[in-house]
């Protein structure tokens, strides 16, 4: 009873021993169907309207056009990428083959598509005094990650700044020790090479963040201060969305044997970061794109190749709007606990 004809063949049947005298309730309980779906038939028609069941698309992509499609976001260019990176790459140069979404299914067809392992599900955090951050050097958020070495139970400590505006690390340093001296002199330099602090300055809870050396700094400065609730990291989320993103990342050392290999590698890490990592929050532009202007260029050339698409086969496309390339500011959850003046 899956297809249309097996279904017609039933309300035959059903009319001919009608016909012979036989009742219709007879011949569904003789049948094992219910009057009632021999009524649907009748009324809604005889096509199958189940969750999973067939569905004629006549507008979908041929094999050869999805067997081209998977061949491409699997050559070693694409390794690594999601399906949005890949989707934005294939735009930016003029290429379309079909939407995300195709793509996704296309690759969950085939069994190529999974999570990494050792991956964890992200956690919506609850939101809080909110800040609209719409340029440059406005919010800074910052963290301190352990760094494993060759040693069980010593660490290294990665010093990580970033710009919420363009998620570009603006600062950065790898240190024996937790200290607030290392963060004064981590934002001191920060202040000397960009040649501007923010307004604000937003970390965790821990000594490094709120010791009096840094404190002193930046309340020098007139920058306000924004700390994370107690043992609650969802509050520094763009920073901890960072740190998975290193240390989830394609060669990223089990552990690092000295000082010096590791702030040779986090520098390298730093530069890829910065200059070629298509990120998800700005819209897969890099964070170098935004921070200098150019991702507006971007989003043109993506939008104007997926509008020519739609010209080409508008009856692919059953919604009204079209994937729009563009950066949506930041809206950043803070909570100020020193306010400078």
């Amino acid at each position: 009873m899956n297809s249309a004809s097996d279904r017609a063949e039933i309300l035959l049947y059903i009319a001919l021993a009608k016909g012979s005298g036989v009742s219709e309730r007879s011949t569904c309980a003789f049948l094992d169907i219910t009057p009632r779906t021999i009524q649907n038939w009748r009324k809604l028609g005889l096509k199958d309207r189940r969750k999973g069941s067939e569905r004629h698309i006549p507008d979908k992509l041929t094999e050869a056009e999805e067997q081209a499609f998977y061949d491409v976001a699997n050559t070693p260019r694409f390794q690594g990428k999601t399906p949005e990176q890949i989707y934005a790459i294939l735009a930016q140069e003029g290429i379309y083959y079909g939407s995300v979404s195709t793509l996704y299914r296309i690759l969950r067809k085939r069994k190529a598509l999974e999570h990494r392992r050792e991956s964890k599900k992200p956690r919506v955090s609850r939101p809080a005094e909110k800040y609209l951050v719409t340029a440059p050097n406005q919010v800074f958020s910052w963290d301190i990650t352990w760094l494993k070495t060759d040693v069980q139970g010593l660490f290294k400590y990665a010093y990580t700044v970033i710009d919420l505006f363009d998620r570009s690390i603006v600062g950065w340093a790898i240190e024996d020790t937790e200290s607030d001296e290392h963060s004064a002199r981590l934002f001191r330099r920060i202040a000397r090479d960009v040649g501007v602090l923010p307004e604000i300055v937003h970390g965790d809870n821990g000594h490094p963040m709120r010791g009096i050396t840094l404190a002193a700094f930046l309340d020098k400065l007139q920058v306000s201060r924004s700390y994370s609730r107690p043992r609650c990291s969802n509050d520094n989320a763009f920073i901890e969305a960072y740190h998975k993103t290193l240390k989830y990342s394609v060669g990223y050392p089990k552990h690092f044997n000295s000082l010096e290999s590791a702030r040779a590698w986090y520098a390298e890490f730093v530069n890829w970061y910065n200059t070629e990592h298509l990120h998800s929050g700005l819209d897969y532009v890099t964070p170098h794109q935004m921070r200098f202007g150019e991702a507006e260029a971007i989003y043109a050339a993506r939008n104007e190749t997926i509008n020519r698409a739609r010209e080409k086969n508008p009856s692919r496309w059953k919604q009204e709007n079209t994937r729009e390339y563009k950066y949506i500011p930041v809206t950043f959850d803070w909570r100020p606990i020193h306010t400078a003046a």
